[in-house]
């Protein structure tokens, strides 16, 4: 059966989007952390932005799976 692993549960893909957005999410995370230590308040801004724009490709990602199903 295709999409079935070897123990008979569906594999998970990750598309680049799902990717791309895990990673934007972390780096926003670290960048708000910076932000909070240092009292800079734009720095944590962006890293809230960014937070934002990781889960948006996150969604974005899910989409393409939905649609890449049969």
């Amino acid at each position: 059966m295709p999409g079935v692993g070897k123990y008979g549960w569906r594999s998970i893909e990750m598309t680049d989007e799902h990717t791309k957005g895990a990673i934007n999410k972390a780096k926003g995370k670290v960048e708000e952390g910076l932000g909070k230590l240092t009292g800079d308040r734009q720095q944590q801004a962006r890293g809230k932005a960014k937070q934002i724009q990781g889960s948006a490709q996150q969604g974005l990602g899910n989409v393409q799976d939905a649609v890449r199903r049969p």
